[in-house]
Parts: structure tokens; C-alpha cells; sequence
């Protein structure tokens, strides 16, 4: 019996924005490799392809993704995920979706689109040459949506205001309180990618005030 077969790889059919950026994302890996560059630090396709695995197939270790004092429970688990699956059987995990008994398969767009929009742009733009591409208008208020959402959580203060601004509507939101205030201005893709950390490929503007500080 094939590894996949143990995984309990099956069919997952659901419709979505993130169903279609998981897809596209396995697909980049499958035609690449195990070794192929990501905007993840350190971090190859294989390497990626393991974090997505274990988010979704190993609830004891996903913690530690989030909680830094945990983070040895994920690297534990992603050695040992790598030990005993070769790289096309974890993809095709990944591919196949969270196993029936993951909340993050039936509350996909909430808790999966942002993930798999922003990895699938870590393997597309580590690599030379590339070009950004078209995102239709429905994703993009989709990921505009959950990037309000997280941002309710995670909005702080600092040595001055941080707003992003979206360039088609000039709809606001507030990533941290303060004056003076610094505003990025751009499409929903590139401000999900800028509030992710990827400001180094995220194509958005600055707007700052004669007195605001860098940010």
C-alpha cells in the first residue's frame, strides 16, 4: 500500500478562492521539486510542503506555528514527516485537503485562503524573473475580507500609525494606532502580502505625513 493510501488522501471538491490557491500552489510544487527556493527563510518547496502538512494533519504540533515556546513540537514533527514521507506524498496530502475530522476543512475560506494565497506567492516570487499576476475582482474583495478580519486581532500601537489603504475602493484599515500616520497604499493581493512580512516583493506605495517616523 502507497504512503498516500495511509494518509488518508481523498477527493476534496469544495469550491472557493482558497481551494483554487491550494490547487495552483501544489500544482507550482509538483512541477518544481523538493529543492526549488520560497520567501520562507531557510526554507525549500519540501520544506513548505511540510509546514502546510503538518498545519492541517498534526493538530498536537500545529500550535507551535503560532506560539513561538512550542515551536520544537513543529520541528520535531516536520522531521518526522520528512523521515517517513517522500515529497510527492506530502503534496498530495496537501493537495487532497484537512482529513474530514479538521475544522480548517469546513471553515475553508476563513481560515485557509490567506495561507495558501500567501505560500503560493512565496514559491512564485523566490523565483527569477517573475511577474505578478492578474487576481480577479471576487478574490481580491475575498482576501480584502480576511485581511480586515485578521487585522480586528491584531491591530497594535507603535512609534506611529500604520494604515493600509486599498488603492481601487480607499477603503481603509488601521495595522497599528498612533501619529503620525503612515499609510501603504495597494491592491488587496499585495497589502495581504505586505501585512504578512513580505514587504520586500509586496508592490504597494507609502504615504507618510512631513512628520512620521520610518516604518
Amino acid at each position: 500500500m502507497s504512503c498516500a493510501y495511509h494518509l488518508g488522501v481523498t477527493s476534496y471538491s469544495r469550491a472557493g478562492y482558497s481551494r483554487a490557491e491550494r490547487t495552483a500552489l501544489c500544482d507550482l510544487l509538483d512541477d518544481l521539486g523538493p529543492a526549488a527556493p520560497t520567501l520562507c527563510a531557510g526554507w525549500t518547496t519540501r520544506d513548505l510542503a511540510t509546514h502546510l502538512f503538518i498545519r492541517e494533519r498534526r493538530p498536537l504540533a500545529a500550535p507551535g506555528i503560532l506560539l513561538a515556546p512550542l515551536s520544537a513540537l513543529v520541528e520535531h514533527s516536520m522531521s518526522a514527516a520528512q523521515q517517513r514521507y517522500d515529497y510527492a506524498t506530502l503534496v498530495a496530502a496537501v493537495r487532497g485537503g484537512p482529513p474530514i475530522w479538521s475544522a480548517l476543512r469546513y471553515a475553508d475560506e476563513q481560515l485557509n485562503l490567506l495561507e495558501y494565497f500567501v505560500h503560493h506567492e512565496d514559491v512564485r516570487r523566490a523565483r527569477s524573473g517573475w511577474e505578478r499576476r492578474e487576481i480577479a475582482s471576487g478574490q481580491q474583495d475575498a482576501l480584502w475580507a480576511r485581511l480586515r478580519a485578521m487585522l480586528r486581532l491584531k491591530a497594535s500601537k507603535g512609534p506611529a500609525g500604520i494604515r493600509i489603504q486599498r488603492a481601487d475602493s480607499g477603503d481603509m484599515l488601521r495595522v497599528a494606532a498612533g501619529q503620525p500616520a503612515i499609510t501603504m497604499v495597494g491592491t488587496p493581493d499585495e497589502l495581504v502580502l505586505y501585512a504578512f512580512g513580505r514587504a520586500a516583493v509586496a508592490r504597494v506605495g507609502k504615504r507618510a505625513g512631513p512628520d512620521a517616523v520610518p516604518a
